[in-house]
């Protein structure tokens, strides 16, 4: 049986947690003053190059490297800032983007051969009709179109998850940082062609002190500190202590985003958010309780 998590160590994790959900207030912000894959773009610049030069390539193929960055950094968060700037809340962001904690499960099971209990299932299936209680609200907080590249941010997060299972161990910030460096150059061919030339120089040369504050926070808060922290405490516990404090993260995001922007917390949200939050309880202890259950009856 694992040791409780040290106080401080538990004040670390829920420091985290907030971080990433204040993250997506700060993406709202940010989103306000620079467009979406200029945003992508930025981000991933001033992450990868100060880190890149401070550690080591990770000794895996380029063609992995180049996956992984595409996949967890240029579509992930380039679909994520599209999907918010096209009319999805910063709360609900948060929440949806945890469809890819399903996608990862399904495509476990299909490229890896990771078996999926029943319970998971029943998780799925849960935090499923979560998400189409949000689905059905479109409109407002939502949009069909917010809602679809949020959805597909998610999915190219579960591909990432499922490269990074074929990548193996490595230092994760260095995963993170030459990662991050195959984003910059694509995402700003893909801004200059689709955002336009004007826009963006437009939005580089007329950008607020909000919004810069918001492009630090994002980079430097959410990026750098928080993956450091993150990576600190899997070092010290095991991932069944450590994980399943991202199910907060969804609560500091729609909890922040209504504080701080002002974004209304109807019922149908709670219920959204219950719906999805159980069907990940059910994911991370569902089995484990299971087999817990099974062992005792056959004693």
């Amino acid at each position: 049986m694992s040791a409780p998590i040290p106080f401080r160590h538990l004040l670390i994790a829920l420091l985290v947690v907030a971080i990433w959900g204040l993250n997506f207030v700060a993406i709202k912000v940010a989103l306000r003053d620079l467009p979406p894959l200029l945003l992508c773009a930025v981000r991933f610049t001033l992450v990868g190059f100060p880190m890149a030069l401070l550690v080591p390539r990770p000794a895996i193929p380029w063609r992995q490297l180049a996956s992984y960055g595409a996949t967890m950094f240029g579509l992930h968060f380039g679909f994520l800032f599209l999907g918010m700037k096209l009319g999805m809340s910063a709360g609900l962001a948060s929440l949806t983007l945890q469809f890819q904690v399903f996608v990862t499960l399904a495509l476990a099971a299909w490229t890896l051969k990771e078996r999926i209990s029943g319970i998971q299932i029943a998780g799925m299936c849960t935090a499923v009709a979560g998400f189409a209680v949000v689905a059905m609200h479109t409109g407002g907080d939502v949009t069909v179109a917010g809602l679809g590249c949020v959805l597909i941010a998610a999915c190219s997060w579960g591909f990432a998850n499922v490269a990074s299972k074929r990548i193996g161990r490595v230092n994760p910030l260095a995963l993170v940082a030459w990662g991050s460096l195959v984003v910059p150059v694509p995402m700003l061919g893909a801004s200059l062609m689709f955002e336009g030339r004007d826009a963006v120089l437009n939005s580089l040369t007329q950008v607020s002190g909000a919004g810069i504050t918001s492009v630090a926070f994002i980079v430097y808060g959410s990026t750098l500190l928080a993956y450091s922290l993150w990576s600190w405490l899997l070092a010290r516990h095991p991932s069944s202590v450590v994980a399943p404090f991202m199910l907060l993260v969804p609560i500091f995001g729609m909890i922040s985003s209504a504080l701080i922007l002002g974004e209304s917390l109807p019922a149908w949200k709670f219920q959204a958010a219950a719906l999805v939050l159980s069907g990940l309880l059910l994911n991370l202890f569902g089995p484990r309780l299971w087999a817990m259950r099974r062992s005792a009856a056959q004693t």
